[in-house]
């Protein structure tokens, strides 16, 4: 690719170029938000009713009642019963490695006591209920509902509501068996921003959940951001995005190919290379030329690579490490001899794979961490998606009659420094003079 844009750290305006190429406007337009809005309206005052329209003309299957858009669990074993073995196999070491890796991550409740008796900790308790929007039609990812569905369970969410598209009446079997996997406990077959609406505020045969999480396109992402309040999400995501520092001792085509997996979701997604060698970055391009043809998704995965791909030359390792710093990618890959040395200095990344053999696909689907992760440097800030995003802690109290007066004094202090009379007095009652 004669047009891939190539960026060095030594250039005087390396700095602007490289916030030019990672900018990224995730904002829906005022098109796309007058329609969402219309549809969480309508929803919201219709409910069913609503729902069977919006599915009926934006779907292109006919619902004729409510009773029509629940998916029975019956279907999702069918489903698991239909694929073929090496599938459900699959399907099984995934999601047994995802749940394993999930367990780790479970927040347990802790309490300490002071000398003067007051008891101090948190309670942590699973959400009540959660929405899970899986994509439909050609975007059909049943590794979407692995990761998504087993934290929730693991996690102890009460019930799970599958939403998903049945663009023109078909439905993927892949997404159905994986929701048997997970023993999700309730599927819709509905999708877009009336999915969302109807998860949020609940119609006469959805229920209402307390957060939605789950990927979607535009519609879907600006729905989620409209009724974050009303529930909470797990994040609007953008599009994907691969970092790969290379120190030019890992197979070229390797290299090529890792950034081929990120570009291949869609033309905005992001793969960029950082090296210190410029032969090797020489060579990983002339890799790309070579094994571009042959790729399926070659016309996206080219439009990607020349829109927001970059090869960037650095000085060694430790620059790389600060670049990345700045960029603060979805994935990042150190495709290093000596990876555990370079980690350290990573502080934002949404996942990291470390060493040559450990490709992004790996975490994608079976490694065990969730592949829901932070993009357009929100990595800075945010965390991948996790058990933790399904439960909530509690803080809790419990004083001593010494200790209500030792902290009566004290709250009583500042509430009146504050203006706040019964404050004051409240804390005040509980003192034994």
């Amino acid at each position: 690719m004669a047009d891939l844009r190539r960026l060095n750290t030594a250039d005087a305006d390396f700095g602007s170029q490289l916030d030019a190429l990672l900018a990224w406007d995730s904002v829906s337009d005022a098109s796309v938000n007058r329609v969402v809005q219309e549809i969480i309206g309508e929803i919201r005052a219709r409910g069913d009713a609503a729902l069977l329209e919006y599915t009926n003309r934006f779907d292109a299957w006919e619902a004729h009642t409510a009773a029509d858009l629940e998916i029975p669990l019956e279907r999702l074993q069918q489903a698991w019963a239909a694929i073929p073995a090496e599938q459900q196999g699959a399907l099984q070491h995934a999601a047994d490695r995802i749940r394993a890796y999930a367990e780790r991550q479970k927040l347990d409740d802790w309490t300490y006591t002071e000398d003067d008796g007051t008891v101090l900790g948190q309670q942590v308790t699973p959400l009540d209920r959660v929405g899970l929007y899986v994509p439909g039609g050609k975007a059909a990812y049943p590794s979407s509902v692995l990761m998504n569905a087993l934290p929730a369970k693991v996690a102890g969410v009460g019930e799970l509501i599958m939403v998903v598209p049945m663009p023109g009446g078909e439905l993927n079997e892949l997404v159905l068996a994986a929701a048997q996997v997970c023993a999700v406990d309730r599927v819709f077959a509905v999708g877009g921003a009336q999915a969302v609406a109807a998860l949020a505020y609940g119609t006469q045969s959805i229920p209402a959940v307390d957060k939605i999480v789950g990927p979607g396109n535009i519609y879907v992402a600006t729905a989620k951001r409209s009724v974050f309040g009303q529930v909470g999400i797990d994040m609007v995501a953008g599009p994907s995005e691969i970092l790969v520092i290379c120190d030019g001792q890992t197979n070229p085509d390797w290299v090529a190919m890792d950034l081929f997996s990120q570009a291949e979701h869609d033309e905005d997604a992001q793969s960029i290379l950082l090296c210190p060698d410029a032969d090797f970055v020489a060579s990983v391009e002339r890799s790309i030329e070579r094994l571009l043809p042959g790729m399926a998704r070659r016309e996206i995965i080219e439009t990607a690579l020349r829109t927001r791909g970059c090869l960037i030359t650095c000085r060694d390792l430790d620059e790389a490490t600060e670049v990345a710093n700045r960029i603060a990618p979805e994935h990042l890959e150190l495709s290093v001899a000596d990876p555990k040395k370079v980690v350290d200095k990573i502080r934002h990344a949404g996942a990291i794979f470390m060493g040559s053999y450990a490709s992004e696909p790996l975490g994608d689907y079976c490694a065990g961490p969730n592949h829901v992760l932070p993009t357009s440097r929100t990595a800075r800030f945010s965390s991948p998606l996790g058990v933790y995003d399904f439960q909530k802690r509690s803080s809790l109290i419990m004083a001593s009659a010494a200790g209500a007066a030792t902290l009566g004094r004290t709250a009583a202090v500042l509430a009146r420094g504050e203006g706040l009379e019964a404050h004051a007095r409240s804390a005040e009652y509980r003192i034994d003079d």
